[in-house]
């Protein structure tokens, strides 16, 4: 009798009878299994039951976060998914051992204490939660980390009140040796480059185990998606647009970065991070990238050593070849090494000379830049700066002022016009110089702020910070940044007109979460690197599977319809001023205070 109650009560008699009635006209091959099937949608939605924290490697062997989902699904505990997050550094190349051994050393740290996170206060802390439900998990993440912060303030002002109270029963003949050498510090040099330039801005702290956030945000929107049984990009997209799902589609544009020219190597130039190609929209993402790889092929050619290099497409009798090189300049040599961005690493005496072998590589092959394919160069100017000197080294020996790279830029841009991004061309604190270019160039290329966007993700917290006009904004999925942040973002930015482009941290993992992220976004660019490198190339291959399930689906929008032009992309009214103060600007030159007149498709 109380077996009846029990499941007359959870309806079990009625509803057996409805699946057999349903079943039977269908006889299915796998009768039991299509029973589970039926009885499965009365079930209670999966829980999570158990977090799992983990050091693992990155794609240069590094440590970093790995965190796992476990759900009670059907009354089991199970495995759903994990993710592995990429760490950021923000220890430039050209840093001193000294400093890269801090840097280590902090980073062992900041993984381990993000492990211990993980396994033990967000294992508590989100148990029993829905993985669907992305916004309730986010806001017991930031509570979290909230509280972190406040903790690690407290033990910093004790820290600080110690070494004070340590440093006034110093004897007074040190404490005079202070004084004195406090007094002969400043010098000429250093005094006239406080005056020209905007002295840097301190280095964004990040609390040690900030990890631990933004990878338990990104392992639970997995397990979401795992959950409804539906990709990542579209679980993104529809937390994006409440629910409602998209009709169709866009897929981000690549940047495939082709050659880097490293600030420590013997060469001259020093101005050129990354050369990046951008195929066309109206190729797909799969004939761009075959054009792509078509172009690194005839570049590693042209960069063999002279006994080694292979005749190319043009040079076919060997005598004519020789003949037709006998009077011409070497060309830059690549090293026996690929980059960790997943690249040729080459050595080249200005950018002008880098510029041209793109050039001859893509005549080589029948291609032409600026129609068949376009450039973008990530300058990293911030790693540039002499601060001594109040200059940005832009070759060996050779300094400009902030106003002479806005002029460099401009000269640039009007002899390449197929360089339609430039990515960093000015250190975030040169604003001034920002709007300057903005004005100058705004019409004819993007002008994307990548290190000088680091605060973008503080956004919501401080409506203070102010970041220089630009085009758009690279954005990182790093330390303490949720999902829900990176969907808010990205909808202020759109909002305010400005391009968004995922980028991968330069130690990636071999996790393809941030490509579904880029699409689900709705971002117009990713930027991940070469094609070469497993991590990096993992996730171009997700991009191209992603492609080709949209178009099965018939949900594959062409890029090229919603295109705008670079001179609606650079208006300063367009600016972040709803949220932030904007810096005082002159009068605005008419292309970017009119509709635009010059458009200009990729």
């Amino acid at each position: 009798q109380e077996a009846a109650e029990y499941y007359r009560g959870h309806q079990v008699p009625q509803r057996m009878e409805e699946a057999l009635n349903t079943l039977f006209p269908l006889r299915p091959a796998d009768l039991y299994g299509e029973l589970a099937n039926y009885f499965s949608k009365f079930s209670k939605a999966p829980v999570i039951c158990k977090l799992v924290g983990r050091k693992v490697l990155d794609g240069v062997g590094q440590p970093t976060l790995e965190v796992e989902i476990h759900c009670t699904v059907k009354n089991y505990e199970k495995r759903i998914c994990s993710t592995v997050m990429s760490f950021h550094s923000q220890t430039p190349e050209n840093a001193l051992p000294e400093t890269t051994e801090a840097d280590e050393k902090e980073r062992n740290d900041s993984v381990n204490t993000a492990v211990e996170w993980v396994n033990e206060s967000l294992n508590t802390i989100l148990r029993d939660l829905k993985p669907t439900d992305q916004c309730e998990v986010d806001k017991m993440l930031s509570e979290y980390f909230t509280k972190q912060v406040e903790e690690n303030k407290k033990i910093q002002k004790q820290e600080e009140a110690e070494a004070t109270l340590a440093l006034t029963s110093c004897t007074p003949s040190a404490t005079a040796l202070l004084g004195k050498k406090k007094a002969a510090k400043p010098g000429k040099k250093v005094a006239v480059a406080e005056r020209t330039i905007p002295p840097a801005e301190p280095v964004e702290s990040v609390l040690c185990g900030s990890l631990a956030i933004g990878g338990t945000s990104l392992a639970v929107a997995k397990a979401g998606a795992t959950i409804s049984r539906i990709p990542l990009y579209l679980h993104i997209a529809l937390l994006k647009h409440d629910q409602d799902s998209p009709k169709e589609m866009t897929l981000p544009l690549p940047m495939v970065t082709l050659l880097s020219c490293e600030k420590i190597s013997p060469a001259k130039l020093k101005l050129a991070k990354e050369v990046m190609l951008i195929p066309p929209v109206q190729l797909s993402l799969k004939q761009g990238t075959e054009r792509v790889l078509d172009i690194q092929k005839e570049m590693m050619r042209l960069l063999e050593p002279p006994g080694k290099a292979q005749p190319g497409p043009q040079l076919a009798d060997s005598k004519k070849g020789k003949a037709h090189n006998a009077g011409k300049k070497a060309l830059p040599q690549a090293l026996k090494r690929m980059s960790h961005l997943g690249c040729l690493i080459t050595e080249c005496d200005n950018l002008e000379q880098l510029l041209l072998l793109m050039q001859t590589a893509c005549d080589n092959i029948g291609l032409e830049l600026g129609t068949d394919m376009y450039l973008a160069i990530n300058c990293a100017a911030q790693e540039l700066m002499d601060y001594v000197k109040g200059k940005y080294e832009i070759l060996t020996g050779v300094f400009k002022s902030p106003d002479e790279m806005v002029d460099m830029y401009v000269e640039l841009i009007n002899k390449f016009p197929f360089i339609i991004a430039l990515i960093d061309p000015l250190r975030k604190e040169d604003r001034q110089q920002w709007n300057n270019i903005c004005c100058a160039l705004g019409s004819k290329c993007y002008l994307i702020a990548e290190d000088a966007a680091t605060y973008i993700s503080k956004l919501k917290i401080d409506q203070n910070i102010n970041i220089p006009m630009c085009s758009g904004v690279v954005l990182k999925y790093i330390n303490q940044t949720k999902v829900s942040d990176l969907i808010e973002l990205t909808g202020l930015l759109e909002g305010q007109r400005h391009i968004t482009i995922l980028g991968s941290p330069d130690g990636e993992s071999s996790d393809d979460s941030l490509v579904d992220l880029a699409v689900g976004l709705g971002a117009r660019f990713i930027k991940l690197g070469g094609l070469s490198r497993g991590e990096r190339v993992t996730k171009y291959n997700r991009l191209l599977a992603i492609e080709e399930e949209l178009a099965k689906n018939r949900t594959l929008r062409e890029a090229n319809l919603e295109f705008i032009a670079f001179a609606e992309e650079a208006q300063p009214e367009k600016q972040l001023s709803d949220v932030l103060p904007p810096p005082k600007q002159e009068s605005l030159p008419p292309q970017l205070s009119q509709p635009a007149l010059q458009v200009r498709s990729l």
